[in-house]
């Protein structure tokens, strides 16, 4: 049975409130799995308003306004209102989510402050950031992670190698086609990557209205035909998620009729060995419909390999 791995991302302290318990109830309705990844530490939304000119530092999509991505409320976080700790403030919440059997990940510590400074940072940054966020991780679910996910798909060399210096089994942090292992500029990074292989809703929501039932039919087109090796379908929670239910019930149905298996990327995982898959470049670059650049799946390592002559 052909597969679509759910990643479900929770980056703030309102999609942790108000969009988790609706999306485990949603799930579980249709006996779905998926892996809920989870930002940690403080929810500091409203920074983005210093840079509101500069869309590519909040990881948004082109098609969506501040307040469509951040929600209005969550935009007074870290300026007129103290930045909740989303570990501490949702542990409950967040546990409710291992206890209904889906899978757990790690989405980052400062999700706003990684899409802003991660492109040039150094190791010590990019480190302190990831154990942070695995310290919460640990003491909210008494495990460490085993699944990493970087917020809005940016990352560095440092943040590469640590998903394999922590011993993290598979990271989705790239957008690509098909799970692969990384190699950054001739380094092999022994993490596999299960990258987003489909666009994401924001993404294909290009108009002032976007009309759900054309963005439900673009999805089921792109998977009309199996990937022997599996989807990966990304969920952001967002305010607009949410108003989305219908939207989402429709896809998660349409798969169902297409033959897929609704599951985490853990299962995907499930019986594919590491040193069998292949080893791709990481680039960066951008994809349709979203602002700045992100970790992309480049082509096979060494394939435009010549003979000298």
């Amino acid at each position: 049975m052909p597969r679509i791995a759910l990643k479900i991302e929770v980056p703030s302290y309102r999609a942790a409130c108000n969009g988790v318990p609706v999306l485990t109830d949603l799930l579980r309705r249709h006996r779905a799995g998926a892996s809920f990844v989870f930002a940690l530490g403080p929810d500091r939304s409203g920074r983005a308003l210093g840079h509101a000119w500069q869309p590519q530092l909040h990881g948004r999509a082109s098609n969506t306004t501040l307040t469509e991505h951040f929600g209005l409320r969550s935009l007074l976080y870290g300026t007129l209102l103290p930045a909740p700790n989303i570990g501490r403030r949702c542990a409950d919440i967040l546990r409710s989510v291992r206890d209904h059997g889906f899978e757990l990940g790690l989405h980052g510590w400062d999700t706003l402050r990684w899409l802003a400074e991660v492109d040039k940072a150094g190791p010590a940054w990019s480190e302190t950031q990831l154990k942070r966020a695995m310290a919460a991780f640990e003491e909210i679910f008494s495990t460490p992670p085993l699944l990493h996910a970087a917020p809005g798909w940016r990352g560095n060399p440092h943040s590469l190698r640590l998903t394999q210096r922590c011993n993290f089994a598979y990271a989705s942090d790239t957008r690509g086609r098909h799970p692969f292992v990384p190699v950054w500029h001739g380094e092999i990074v022994r993490c596999p990557q299960f990258p987003t292989t489909l666009p994401t809703l924001d993404e294909l929501a290009n108009a002032a209205k976007p009309d759900p039932h054309s963005m439900c039919e673009q999805l089921l087109a792109l998977t009309a035909t199996p990937s022997p090796t599996g989807h990966v379908f990304t969920l952001r929670i967002e305010p607009g998620a949410t108003q989305r239910v219908e939207l989402i019930e429709a896809l998660l149905t349409g798969w169902r009729e297409q033959g897929y298996e609704l599951t985490s990327i853990q299962t995907l995982a499930t019986g594919l060995a590491v040193d069998k898959l292949p080893r791709h470049e990481i680039v960066v670059g951008k994809v349709p419909g979203r602002h700045g650049t992100l970790l992309l799946q480049g082509n096979e390592f060494l394939s435009d390999w010549r003979q000298a002559t």
